[in-house]
């Protein structure tokens, strides 16, 4: 298993690296990093462009420049930024546990509902809660990410006026003044975190669900789970011991491969409801052209989305004891 790991994570770096240098040039050919401060009026002096460019090493081949930025990386410099305010590596630091509780939260969910709503689906074959939790998943799937956040958003708004209080948080992943201890800040933090988090949720939910449903009865057809019914083993034992176990396995891969869209659609997220997270900070590094700004956000979710990739790998051998890794 560990052989395993360790050659896992190897074949990860050229992929990463790949990755990385495709965007680097997606970046800097979509336009000029100093066009706003350009564009100013009265415009700045020659001199100063050419300092500013010097700074960001615009004066330098682009392949000098990646390798540049690879290097700084490997001593923790995400590279300057267009923003001279701005330090990337501590942005993304901070950044990156805001979207990480919004994330994690909502994957927690969406399993919870997607498994005991694919198992009682599948259970109920064709039943009224099949047909009803099959319309609920298929609307929750054809439903925009951002039409959805507005509407929750709009929907808080519309239910704290109709009280004269606020019963739920619309703006922000926290208050900006909030009074107490520990456990104020606390509640403060899951009050902000209702509406975006059932936003991301409900929108993975949707497909999650029909596969956990499609899996569970592939396995409930096979025939070790008919031959334990035969045995006498209740269909509750049966389903839950030794049907379920086996049918989370696809929901193990298709989690992993849909961290990346989760995060995506987590930029949509905290754009709507204003979230200082990773998604706001790569929504205003595109509009700045910050390129070394947008390669640090993509390392990241890189990063991220091969060790999920990794844990479900890893996941398999515990859910189903046939799967061992030499």
């Amino acid at each position: 298993m560990l052989t395993y790991t360790i050659r896992r994570l190897l074949v990860s770096i050229p992929v990463i690296i790949a990755s990385t240098f495709i965007v680097f040039l997606l970046v800097t050919l979509s336009g000029d990093p100093l066009a706003n401060l350009k564009g100013r009026n009265p415009p700045p002096s020659p001199q100063v462009v050419a300092v500013e460019a010097e700074r960001l090493h615009l004066d330098q081949p682009i392949l000098q420049r990646y390798w540049t930025w690879i290097t700084g990386v490997v001593h923790a410099d995400f590279g300057p930024s267009v923003r001279t305010n701005v330090d990337i590596g501590h942005e993304i630091v901070t950044r990156f546990g805001v979207t990480l509780r919004l994330i994690a939260v909502a994957v927690v969910l969406a399993l919870l509902l997607a498994v005991f709503v694919g198992v009682v689906s599948a259970v109920k074959q064709y039943s009224g809660i099949d047909y009803g939790f099959t319309f609920a998943a298929f609307l929750f799937l054809s439903m925009p990410s951002f039409w959805f956040a507005v509407l929750l958003k709009q929907g808080g708004i519309s239910l704290n006026n109709l009280v004269g209080g606020q019963v739920v948080s619309t703006i922000g992943e926290r208050s900006v003044i909030v009074e107490g201890g520990t456990w104020a800040h606390l509640t403060d933090a899951a009050g902000h975190l209702v509406l975006p988090t059932i936003s991301l949720a409900l929108i993975s939910f949707g497909a999650w669900s029909r596969f956990q449903r499609a899996s569970m009865l592939d396995v409930l057809n096979s025939d070790y789970v008919l031959f334990a019914r035969a045995k006498g083993l209740s269909r509750r034992r049966v389903v839950v011991k030794h049907a379920l176990r086996t049918a989370l396995i696809p929901m193990v891969t298709i989690t992993a491969l849909d961290f990346a869209a989760l995060i995506s659609g987590a930029v949509i997220t905290e754009t709507v409801f204003q979230w200082r997270g990773l998604g706001d900070f790569l929504v205003s590094s595109v509009n700045e052209r910050d390129a070394y700004a947008v390669l640090a956000w993509l390392l990241v979710v890189a990063v991220a989305v091969i060790v999920f990739n990794l844990i479900a790998d890893l996941l398999y051998a515990l859910l189903d004891p046939r799967i061992r890794y030499e």
